[in-house]
């Protein structure tokens, strides 16, 4: 039996071992690029909202005694965190109830080899006033 040229073999080996290594870098600097981006969104989106939730509406709480959100100062503390945080994206700002503040926010997020990817958040927020224990 006549043995078999298998000059070039350890080349095609190591080209395609060399692609196969930069494709799972790739994926792993990309997936903590994107995890990173979508927990950024969750907390501007959460300090928003409790941004939000400390407009108080002084003047019925002194009147009233009663905690209610002025929409009006809470959308502008909103806006005002997000221009600081992250400029250029515009959050969403949603009311439930008399006393608490939603907030969602997304922004584009770009990749380093797989283009880009959009990141959300959300994140809610309600006035508390002295000791509160959640559940009771």
């Amino acid at each position: 039996m006549r043995p078999r040229n298998e000059a070039g073999q350890v080349t095609a080996f190591v080209v395609v071992f060399a692609f196969a290594l930069f494709a799972v870098a790739a994926l792993v600097i990309d997936g903590g690029v994107a995890l990173a981006a979508h927990r950024r969104a969750m907390n501007e989106a959460q300090a928003a909202a409790r941004a939000g939730a400390e407009a108080l509406d002084t003047k019925i709480y002194r009147n009233q005694g009663v905690s209610v959100i002025n929409q009006a100062d809470a959308e502008s503390a909103v806006d005002q965190y997000m221009a600081t945080a992250h400029k250029g994206v515009t959050p969403t700002v949603t009311f439930v109830g008399s006393n608490s503040v939603v907030v969602d926010v997304s922004f584009d997020q770009p990749l380093n080899f797989f283009g880009s990817l959009t990141a959300s958040g959300h994140g809610s927020a309600r006035i508390a006033q002295g000791i509160v224990q959640e559940g009771s």
